[in-house]
């Protein structure tokens, strides 16, 4: 008895001592996590711990399939969205299981950034005997800075640089004066469209006249268009044709679809493409692997790629889209009153809005997702337009008679517009030319390192 006494009490003191050890060992666990004591002296890959709920992550990746089916069935109850918001502001942290920093906080400013547009021309200049005619391309800017305008029966340039002028051409009676202008890519040479159906080539550096392109028309021709060394040509008589100047038989593609005048041709960025207007209320878009030869066979719809039959008027002013290949705006004339987008690709309308007036010319913006128009037979005003939701974003007024023709700088920024009131208008519409920052000057060669000696050994 005395022995079985004696071996109850040291498994007594046995127990009380293995207790008293763990919960001496559990307390000196908690003060060196405490005073952050550890073997391995901290965590290096993952520095920031209050953006974490550790507690929630062991959940999340414990929680039974049963679990997670009842959690996307309530998931799926009407009240999903409020309870998403809720638990967003209530644990912002519960879905941030291991994160290495906290979220940043959002910004609290969400106003669009927009420029201020002066409702002003910023220089006005005299255009005297300009010929109020809807049908006429009379202003171009060329990539050297210089304008050309045909007054009456002379053409002038104009330098953007300098602001200084020259009068280039003074037309022959028998000719007729120019109807049409157009400068090539480079800036140098210059197409006019004369009303006797002539098409004259013009180095403008010497101010001598290269060449005469005959027997292109029967009639003036009103609209003109480069791509490369093609220049192309569209005339009363209802033809467009691409003229190869560099060769002598400079005919190399004819077009045939218009019933009326051509009074508009525009090629596509690349160069690929063609869209011509007529007084028939048609858009045409051809390819230049369609153009019409002797030996062209024609296709069952014609050698166009589209026609667009939505015009209720002339169409004189069309556009491409500088950052969307296949997007063409055109405009109608006083009995139109519209601007249309056009799919190119697949030839369908994808917007159109009534200006209220007379559409004579479209620039889009080499800058921002905007279309400037301008307009006769009301307030003879230009507007600005944002796309693609077609807001207007502002009218620029001045002009007391319709604003035949416009044309845009080199750096995308300045508009210049003419009008039958004989003004031609700049306007500062597109923004301010990029800045570019100047290179420190290069130091004088006296001065830079090792300049004395021919050569190092």
């Amino acid at each position: 008895m005395a022995s079985w006494g004696l071996k109850s009490c040291s498994e007594e003191e046995s127990s009380s001592i293995s207790r008293s050890s763990i919960q001496e060992a559990r307390q000196s666990r908690l003060i060196s996590r405490q005073h952050g004591v550890s073997k391995h002296s901290g965590d290096r890959f993952i520095p920031n711990r209050s953006a974490m709920d550790f507690d929630m992550a062991f959940y999340l990746l414990t929680q039974t399939r049963k679990e997670k089916e009842k959690a996307a069935a309530l998931a799926s109850h009407p009240g999903q969205t409020y309870g998403k918001l809720l638990a967003e502001r209530l644990l912002p942290n519960r879905n941030r299981i291991l994160a290495f920093q906290a979220r940043p906080p959002a910004s609290s400013s969400t106003a669009e950034e927009t420029r201020e547009i002066s409702r002003s021309a910023d220089r006005i200049l005299d255009a005297p005997d300009m010929t109020d005619d809807y049908y006429l391309n009379v202003l171009d800017w060329g990539s050297r800075n210089i304008l050309s305008i045909a007054l009456g029966s002379t053409v002038h340039l104009w330098n953007g640089t300098d602001g200084s002028t020259l009068e280039m051409m003074m037309a022959e009676d028998d000719l007729g004066a120019a109807a049409s202008v157009s400068w090539a890519p480079d800036g140098r040479y210059l197409a006019l469209g004369l009303n006797g159906s002539d098409v004259q080539l013009w180095d403008t550096d010497s101010q001598r006249l290269l060449r005469t392109l005959r027997g292109v028309h029967r009639s003036r021709v009103g609209s003109l268009s480069w791509s490369n060394h093609i220049l192309t040509t569209g005339g009363k008589d209802g033809k467009v044709v691409n003229n190869d100047v560099r060769i002598r038989s400079h005919v190399v593609h004819s077009y045939r679809g218009h019933r009326g005048e051509v009074c508009g041709l525009r090629w596509s960025g690349s160069g690929r493409r063609l869209a011509s207007g007529g007084d028939d209320n048609l858009v045409h878009i051809w390819d230049l692997r369609r153009a019409s030869t002797a030996t062209a066979p024609r296709t069952s719809q014609g050698p166009w790629i589209h026609r667009f039959d939505k015009h209720a008027s002339a169409v004189k002013a069309l556009a491409w889209c500088p950052f969307q290949s296949n997007l063409l705006a055109s405009g109608g004339g006083g009995n139109d009153r519209c601007i249309k987008l056009w799919n190119t690709e697949n030839g369908t309308c994808l917007d159109s809005v009534d200006t209220g007036s007379q559409v004579c010319s479209l620039l889009w913006s080499k800058k921002e997702k905007e279309l400037l128009s301008s307009h006769g037979f009301g307030q003879n005003q230009l507007t600005l337009w944002k796309y693609p939701s077609f807001r207007k974003i502002i009218d620029l007024t001045g002009h007391s008679s319709r604003v035949l023709c416009t044309a845009v700088s080199p750096d995308g920024c300045t508009v210049a517009s003419v009008s039958g009131d004989e003004t031609l208008r700049f306007w500062n519409v597109f923004g301010s030319p990029e800045t570019t920052k100047k290179s420190p000057p290069k130091p004088p060669p006296d001065l830079e390192p090792f300049s004395s000696f021919s050569r190092i050994r």
